[in-house]
């Protein structure tokens, strides 16, 4: 009875803790740019999707029945060929570095490949593949001292609900239990939700790395989803994703923009979320010690809870979300920093330094930052967090 008794208690311990894990990341291995390989999401012997040496990428897949069968990648169809085996193959234009989504359109039906693995994106679960970076050790898993991602429900009584949340805790939260932390509040893109900016993004490798290297002051950071309703209110229309016209239809006309309101959730930033962070864990809680930023949508929500919370944040960070400009900063003493960013091969790319340096003649300490070579996609983001995270919490 006793040994049955310590099991169940070992077991119990055992799970308790994974949570406090580091979550598992896939491992992406910079150095094997120029050369042919599986993608790094492929399940093991999975040999497609391939990454060839010049950055194409060739995908496979067994449907014999199928009419017609396109990947979409990054939400852009391409018919794929049919072989005499009923395998259908394509081989796409050079891609770009870093991350990029891509799924089955089998006769029009979204299908996701079996041998990758799924992530969220675009309203839907994605298949994803990763082109190597040469400059990309930023984001690789290295023999660092590691904080944790943890996983934790909280409940808000602006949605009458319970929320899900991801936390990066930074090397020796753990261990140093009388220090307290400044935080980085961290959002995603539309179509998205709290889970993308680890297992896309990996903030917590390159926040570990960039630690170690001593660029950064450790802080703690928090994913939340921006979707937030109270009882009765309608959620936003979802968008489909895009399908090529097949033989004898004509192409589809533009989906019109959705509209966003993020009211309710500054809402559940305000009243929620910020006070169960600083009740359960070691924070600054005071606006000094307090960021917000945002990738695409989550940049425009970024701006509708900052700017009106300026008590309540004083860093705001803006990736391929817009500028800012000083009239929307009603009080500049209140902000510290504002720092704004683009793919170059972004629309506002040409125009985010001007942005920054109007914000900085007007007294608004600003900084701007293009990636070279990308367009609204994760290399862009990831590489904007390398550079707004050293620029936190120094003041």
């Amino acid at each position: 009875m006793v040994k049955h008794f310590l099991f169940i208690l070992l077991i119990t311990f055992f799970i308790s803790q994974i949570s406090f894990a580091q979550t598992g990341q896939t491992l992406i291995n910079y150095s094997v740019a120029d050369t042919a390989h599986p993608s790094p999401y492929n399940f093991y012997g999975a040999k497609y999707p391939q990454i060839e040496a010049d950055s194409r990428v060739t995908f496979r897949f067994e449907a014999p029945y199928a009419k017609i069968v396109q990947v979409s990648i990054a939400n852009v169809p391409f018919d794929m060929v049919k072989g005499d085996d009923g395998v259908w193959t394509y081989t796409s234009e050079p891609q770009d570095a870093g991350y990029h989504n891509y799924w089955m359109l089998v006769d029009s039906a979204i299908v996701l490949d079996p041998a990758t693995d799924a992530f969220i994106g675009y309203g839907h679960n994605c298949n994803g593949f990763e082109i190597p970076d040469p400059d990309g050790g930023f984001y690789e898993i290295k023999d660092v001292p590691h904080g944790n991602v943890l996983i934790r429900n909280y409940f808000s009584k602006t949605t009458n609900s319970w929320r899900h949340i991801y936390i990066y805790t930074p090397p020796g939260y753990d261990t140093n239990i009388s220090t307290r932390y400044p935080v980085l509040y961290l959002q995603h893109g539309g179509g998205e939700d709290q889970r993308v900016w680890i297992e896309m993004g990996r903030t917590n490798v390159i926040l570990d790395n960039l630690i170690a290297e001593g660029k950064v002051k450790p802080f703690i950071v928090v994913m939340e989803t921006s979707a937030a309703l109270k009882p009765g209110e309608i959620p936003p229309m979802r968008r489909l994703p895009r399908r090529a016209p097949q033989s004898g239809q004509t192409a589809p006309s533009p989906l019109p923009r959705m509209f966003f309101t993020f009211d309710t959730y500054k809402e559940v930033m305000i009243n929620d979320l910020i006070p169960f962070i600083d009740s359960n864990f070691r924070t600054l809680s005071d606006a000094q010690n307090r960021a917000m930023s945002g990738l695409s949508m989550g940049g425009m929500v970024t701006r509708a809870v900052t700017l009106t919370n300026l008590d309540m944040f004083s860093y705001i960070g803006i990736f391929s979300g817009g500028t800012i400009a000083p009239d929307d900063i009603k009080d500049k003493s209140k902000v510290k920093l504002v720092f704004m960013s683009y793919g170059s091969r972004e629309r506002g790319a040409s125009g985010v330094k001007e942005a920054a340096d109007v914000l900085q003649q007007a007294g608004i300490k600003s900084f701007s930052y293009v990636s070279p070579n990308t367009a609204h996609e994760w290399q862009s983001w990831r590489r904007s967090l390398k550079e707004f995270a050293p620029l936190l919490f120094n003041d």
